[in-house]
């Protein structure tokens, strides 16, 4: 009798099922394949995420701090000095404002995202703290109540996710307010010089000082709202 000729349904289930097993047997030791697939979406995942034009803006707010900073060291007249780094400073604000829109709005937010942006921010407002007190127009006192209530509430934060309580110090109303007059005091004591006849030094000083209490009742807010959390896990 004449041997039957495998269908080509059954030649072509065949073949696969060698590819998948050549493959599973050039995996890594001790590795599951599925395993391994997974993993490698992940990191596709993950570098889609860090490469999306709303995190790509964060970035940019990120690069941008070298160039605050850097002006200073530039054989340049004070004053220009002062319009670059305001420049550069106003810049990254915009970029603060449509980062967060167009992931809101493209729906392209992610965890990756909700780390990144937060910490831009403070990178870039502690820099410019330091710029402004190497040039003496904030007091030292302020320099240490936002840059160490930052560092606070980022472990506070950071402690309150591992837990799984992280919804008690998201960010509120007080926290925006905060955020708003440091950014605006930051860019009037940058440029420094009047205008329009507006005392730009002396109105940044104000609102600066005004951060900082917002800053501190800020502090205060997250930690109380924290409070029942620390005690239940003390």
């Amino acid at each position: 009798m004449r041997p039957r000729c495998r269908s080509r349904s059954s030649w072509f289930f065949s073949a696969s099922a060698d590819a998948h097993n050549l493959s599973a047997s050039n995996q890594p030791a001790g590795l599951n394949w599925h395993d391994y697939n997974r993993s490698s979406l992940a990191h596709h995942r993950l570098f889609i995420v860090a490469i999306n034009l709303p995190t790509l803006l964060t970035w940019a707010r990120i690069a941008i701090i070298p160039l605050v900073v850097g002006i200073y060291y530039l054989d340049l007249p004070l004053h220009t000095q002062n319009t670059w780094a305001c420049g550069f400073f106003i810049l990254s604000a915009v970029t603060d404002y449509f980062d967060g829109y167009l992931a809101r709005k493209w729906k392209q937010t992610s965890a990756f995202g909700a780390w990144l942006d937060p910490l831009a921010d403070k990178l870039l407002v502690i820099a410019c703290l330091i710029v402004l007190l190497h040039l003496d127009r904030i007091d030292m006192l302020i320099a240490l109540i936002i840059a160490g209530r930052e560092i606070t509430i980022s472990s506070l934060r950071e402690w309150m996710a591992r837990i799984g309580a992280s919804s008690s110090v998201a960010v509120n109303m007080i926290g925006k307010w905060k955020t708003t007059a440091q950014l605006v005091a930051i860019a009037f004591l940058l440029y420094e010089r009047d205008l329009f006849g507006v005392p730009v030094l002396q109105v940044g000083t104000a609102l600066i000082w005004i951060a900082a209490a917002l800053t501190l009742w800020s502090m205060v807010y997250y930690m109380a709202k924290a409070w029942p959390e620390i005690r239940k896990k003390s």
